[in-house]
């Protein structure tokens, strides 16, 4: 794997698009490849939707971001599901070529708004990844837009002032140092891969036998999407 840049480094604006941009030449084949019977499949992290409604989050998030619409609630349980409602009349193909354009437009626009708008390009990336397990698929929180997702975990949890963290994964030279400056606290420490580094703070189950080493925090303490 690439090593990401230095999560440190100032934001850069056109990260969010390279994410959202390989995340779609990926997945969107893979899911074009699917039958219809495989979007009925439940999605364990979020308990109550299928992938078809998953991905009709993601796509219409992605939609709202495009035509900047961004009204009182959004995002919230309710308007997440007003969303996928919305959709329940559309054929799958039909909500896969609106996520392929969100992810396609999207990018740009989330670069241009300074930040704010960065953790919808992260959450499309772990939905993904969702998707992924509800399928049965292999690379679930990896794949190629992995270095990118990582220095963008490490921008939103440095000015978000989150829980300081050293992580040093199996796979990338150097460590990533996450969350806020350390101050009285010091930071905790992470050993193990990157797509368990991801899980733990999208607040992902970890994987049966994927061992880790976690000290200094808890797991619960990196979750950045709560809840």
């Amino acid at each position: 794997m690439t090593t990401p840049a230095d999560v440190h480094d100032v934001r850069d604006p056109e990260r969010p698009g390279r994410l959202l941009a390989a995340e779609r030449d990926e997945l969107l084949p893979l899911l074009r490849s699917r039958t219809d019977a495989d979007f009925a499949l439940p999605v364990a992290a979020c308990p109550g939707w299928t992938v078809r409604d998953v991905l009709a989050h993601c796509s219409s998030a992605l939609t709202r971001a495009v035509e900047n619409r961004f009204e009182r609630g959004v995002f919230s349980p309710e308007s997440n599901d007003r969303d996928i409602a919305e959709r329940a009349d559309w054929t799958n193909a039909q909500v896969l070529d609106e996520l392929e354009r969100g992810m396609t437009e999207a990018g740009p626009v989330i670069g241009r708004a300074g930040g704010v708008l960065d953790m919808l390009a992260l959450g499309e990336w772990v939905h993904a990844g969702d998707v992924r397990v509800a399928l049965g698929e292999p690379g679930a929180y990896a794949g190629r837009g992995l270095p990118e997702a990582l220095a963008l975990l490490g921008t939103l949890t440095r000015d978000r002032g989150h829980v300081p963290l050293h992580a040093d994964l199996d796979d990338v030279d150097e460590p990533l140092k996450l969350g806020g400056a350390s101050g009285e606290r010091p930071p905790g420490r992470f050993i193990g891969d990157a797509p368990t580094l991801v899980r733990l703070y999208a607040g992902r189950p970890v994987e049966d036998g994927n061992g880790y080493e976690l000290a200094g925090v808890e797991a619960a303490e990196l979750n950045l999407f709560g809840g």
